[in-house]
């Protein structure tokens, strides 16, 4: 659904360490709202919100149309999960009342469980949120229950928007460090290949091992749009390395690539070098460190490489290269024009092979 920009009009109070408990609390941000009636971005983060502030809020902000961003990251400081939900869900309905458009939802850093996607499912089903481009739910605990809530909602969002002639397009996904697995990634990877508008996926420490990875990937060759994969510290092995390597050839828009500390191997690492030799020329950063791979392999990734001319940095640090590998993994880099891309070398692991310590393979 296409939404007229309208000029940004904020109202902040957030990185205040406030504790808002009462309507008294927030006497100063309704005020703020009520006398701007085109408000467009409200930022809460830093405080601590409680259910009686949430709804004074709500009040004022169920008024408000032109209402787009909702920035509400690390805004339940200190609060007990059993208060969370109920504050975002009289935020949630304040939103739909004012029949705004969404573009932009961060509710980044706020450890609200699988109870807060249940507060936010409403919201995020409703044509409120069709006009949705970014959604950040970073560091939420969601869990495999919240990561499967959450595809279900946006695929009820992408359904409707469909059935009255418009669409779901969001372009940023933000999802890490809230305990997916391979559940919730592969829930959600069906969602991500019916929408196909994707631009931005993060997804780092979530639990997803190899079967939630090649999900993924089959999702991904949905979005060749994509400019930035980040599934750091996720469990690939060479299984799910090729799975991802097959759909990489048809990305050619990335800029990032971000498989670090995914236990990719040397046959993973080799894997994923064959797929981006041939164009990917704007990749700007690959990174592909601690992944238990050799320096032959490093070599496979610097000659893959040696052709994109906006490449800017190669994370290799925390492999398997031992001194000499280190040295021959620079020399080439050198030689291929790259010397200036490669970050530290210093935790490198040595000539250990590709042992399976700190991590297991996982399903």
């Amino acid at each position: 659904m296409s939404v007229a920009e309208p000029e940004e009009r904020e109202v902040v109070i957030s990185g205040q360490d406030r504790k808002l408990n009462s309507p008294e609390d927030v006497e100063d941000t309704v005020r703020a709202i009520n006398e701007d009636e085109g408000l467009t971005t409200l930022r809460l983060s830093g405080n601590s919100m409680g259910v009686q502030a949430a709804q004074a809020i709500a009040g004022a902000l169920s008024s408000r149309p032109l209402f787009r961003r909702a920035l509400w990251k690390d805004m339940f400081v200190g609060r007990l999960k059993s208060e969370i939900p109920p504050a975002l869900t009289t935020l949630s309905d304040a939103v739909m009342a004012a029949r705004a458009h969404l573009v932009e939802l961060d509710l980044s850093d706020n450890a609200f469980g699988p109870a807060g996607i249940e507060a936010i499912f409403q919201l995020l089903s409703n044509p409120a949120c069709f006009s949705l481009r970014i959604l950040k739910l970073n560091n939420t605990g969601m869990g495999p229950q919240g990561g499967e809530l959450l595809a279900e909602a946006l695929g009820q969002c992408h359904s409707e928007a469909s059935r009255q002639g418009g669409r779901l397009q969001l372009e940023v996904f933000v999802v890490g460090r809230s305990r997916l697995e391979n559940p919730g990634a592969s829930a959600l990877a069906e969602v991500f290949a019916e929408l196909g508008s994707l631009r931005e996926v993060a997804m780092p420490q979530n639990g997803i091992s190899k079967d939630g990875i090649s999900a993924l990937a089959s999702a991904f060759a949905k979005n060749t749009e994509l400019r930035s994969i980040d599934l750091n510290d996720n469990t690939f092995t060479e299984e799910g390395a090729a799975a991802m390597a097959t759909v990489l050839p048809s990305l050619q828009e990335l800029r990032v690539i971000n498989f670090g500390d995914c236990l990719l191997r040397s046959g993973g690492a080799r894997a994923v070098a064959g797929a981006i030799a041939d164009g990917h020329q704007k990749l700007e950063e690959v990174h592909i460190g601690f992944n238990s791979m050799d320096a032959s392999s490093a070599v496979a990734v610097v000659e893959a490489l040696a052709n994109k001319k906006e490449l800017k940095k190669i994370d290799f640090n925390g492999n398997c290269f031992g001194e000499e590998g280190c040295e021959t993994v620079r020399e080439c880099l050198e030689a291929k024009g790259l010397g200036d891309c490669l970050d530290s070398l210093s935790d490198d692991e040595g000539e250990e092979g590709d042992d399976d310590e700190g991590k297991g393979e996982g399903r």
